[in-house]
């Protein structure tokens, strides 16, 4: 922990890392809600995480079971070590998972070490996942700065980057000044470790040290997870071609969540029974572009693991590998494991009601709309703590990180995504316009477990609009005048759904949404009367929404490895110890 400059604030911030070793994903699948299209689709969490549902960082070993998972999976290799007559889960090409190897990482490894290396660590993933790989996976070696220029160069459709603009102004995570596609690019370019692309079948590791491409054990254990995914399951296609954010978080619980868990498995054995490789050296993220942007895509890495660890404690592997064939339908089912199957989302009906030159933007090869879900309602929510280093705590430290035993914040599930201003969400669904004068608006439905956690969110909503500037000018309107969100804003509250009309002017709002009718309390034009949210009627003629995820565009990742978590310190420039990091960028989600 450390101390602001103004010597007044000790506050807690996770810090985003690149010093653990994390690879990629699966491109072509899992793209995310608003991420632009890349080469690779998914950045993923390292696996150095330790055990906070059990109390015990570094207690891999008794808490998820590893102890007895190699013996209990691979074959028993021969004194000498020989080649088995044929192929044996916990032996590849040539190496059993126990073997040693001499490999100097410090040069980058190349040739027949790369080939090794690449080989033994297929038969520990074999022996620690009870699998067997259907193919070799080709592994190849970018520099950083070729990563981040792949991705800089990537064209996106002018209406799909309006669209994801909107969707992040709605959580208030970037603002009307910024490109929300340049923002997910950098901390993808900053933060990602590595990938694999079901496209091409390869992983692609990324290295901080042009002049020495090295390779991260770890980070290659967890995208060879992705790749035996691929093999087993098509991560190119539904339901892992999730192309709403709040599909494509569920998915990645669970496709992340085994591989990160696996990595947990494969990180406790180095140093024990397994001599590993030193990891090389990571620089830290502080070119990250935005915290909030990369903790609403670092779910799956945080709360995945403990969704998978909970299947297999109940019925191992193959409970684990049953859930590919129905993986949580909302990110909701990943924080809230008991709801898995229990409680499917709310399709959301929101018909559309703009007026005069407000036409519907509707990004291409995608779904016309946005669902968040949970986890982006939340980042509104937390953000805040981000942006202002500590001083707004709308979300506190204490409700936000999960402490271990020892008081310090865990590496297995570090961050909680429950909060009393998020967890009755039911569904939401987000309409994006724009007028002929280029100026855009929004509609945001959301649906509710109870009126109580309807009322719970205006509640908070309206602390986050007042922390970004805005004051209340009638009884169902908000308005920020400046900064890069200051737009008009209209709550409307029917017991279990609450929409949020924007328009740049209060003016404009009617003609967004024309049952918006920000009406000041003595009956005229809202001005700057003070005010509280009402309760209205909901429209009758809404139309039922159309649920679907549009197919993911070729060539996005899934799965990818990025910066990690580290211990709590005062700023997201500071390094501290590796956590977990998403995925690489797969293309923006709706």
């Amino acid at each position: 922990m450390s101390t602001y400059a103004n010597g007044t604030t000790t506050v807690l911030l996770v810090v985003l890392l690149v010093a653990s070793g994390v690879v990629g994903g699966t491109a072509g699948a899992l793209a995310t809600e608003s991420e632009p299209v890349a080469g690779a689709t998914g950045d993923r969490a390292t696996g150095q995480t330790a055990d906070r549902a059990a109390g015990h960082d570094g207690a891999a070993g008794r808490q998820d079971g590893s102890v007895n998972a190699t013996a209990a999976c691979a074959a028993t290799p021969p004194d000498d070590r020989a080649d088995p007559e044929s192929d044996v889960v916990g032996w590849e090409n040539g190496y059993w998972y126990d073997e040693s190897l001499a490999v100097d990482v410090g040069d980058g490894v190349e040739g027949d070490e790369r080939e090794a290396v690449v080989a033994r660590t297929t038969a520990r993933v074999e022996a620690l996942r009870c699998v067997e790989f259907d193919a070799e996976v080709p592994v190849s070696v970018v520099s950083r700065e070729q990563f981040r220029e792949r991705r800089t160069n990537q064209q996106v459709p002018e209406d799909l980057r309006a669209f994801d603009n909107a969707k992040f102004e709605a959580m208030f995570l970037v603002d009307e000044e910024a490109d929300s596609i340049a923002v997910q690019n950098r901390n993808q370019g900053t933060g990602v470790l590595g990938f694999y692309s079901p496209e091409t079948d390869e992983i692609v590791v990324v290295s901080d040290d042009p002049d020495a491409l090295a390779i991260d054990e770890l980070t290659l254990a967890h995208e060879l997870v992705h790749a035996w995914q691929d093999q087993q399951f098509d991560l190119s296609t539904a339901p892992f071609d999730a192309r709403l954010r709040d599909r494509a978080n569920a998915v990645r619980g669970l496709v992340e969540g085994d591989a990160s868990y696996v990595e947990r498995l494969y990180r406790s054995r180095c140093g024990g029974s397994w001599d590993c490789l030193d990891a090389p050296e990571r620089g830290g993220a502080g070119d990250l572009a935005n915290a909030g942007v990369y903790m609403l895509s670092y779910q799956p890495y945080s709360d995945g693991p403990t969704f998978v660890r909970l299947a297999r404690n109940l019925g191992g592997w193959d409970a684990v590998n049953a859930l590919y064939e129905d993986p949580p339908a909302s990110a909701e089912q990943v924080i809230h494991p008991e709801r898995y199957r229990a409680d499917p989302p709310t399709d959301v009906a929101l018909n559309d009601a703009a007026t005069g030159a407000w036409e519907r933007v509707r990004p291409p090869d995608r779904p016309d709309y946005g669902r968040v879900g949970e986890v982006g309602v939340l980042m509104l929510f937390v953000y805040p703590y981000y942006d202002s280093q500590g001083d707004t705590q709308i979300v506190s430290p204490d409700e936000w990180f999960e402490y271990n035993e020892t008081g310090n914040v865990g590496d297995f599930d570090p961050l909680n995504y429950e909060s009393d201003y998020s967890a009755g969400w039911d569904g939401d669904r987000l309409h994006v316009y724009e007028n002929e004068s280029g100026e855009q608006g929004y509609v945001w439905r959301l649906a509710w477990d109870s009126p109580q956690d309807a009322q719970q969110f205006v509640a908070g909503y309206e602390r986050v609009v007042e922390y970004w500037g805005g004051e209340q000018v009638g009884p169902n309107t908000w308005r920020i005048d400046e900064g890069g969100f200051a737009d008009a804003f209209y709550l409307d509250v029917n017991e279990t759904t609450v929409t949020v009309v924007n328009a740049p002017t209060v003016d404009q709002l009617s003609a967004v949404r024309s049952d918006a009718d920000p009406v000041a309390a003595d009956g005229s034009a809202a001005e700057g009367d003070a005010g509280t949210a009402t309760t209205t009627d909901a429209p009758t003629t809404d139309d039922p929404a159309t649920v679907g995820d549009a197919p993911a565009d070729n060539g996005t990742t899934v799965g990818a490895s990025g910066p990690s978590l580290a211990s709590p310190v005062r700023s997201p420039s500071d390094s501290s110890r590796s956590g977990s990091t998403p995925r690489p960028w797969t293309g923006p989600t709706s």
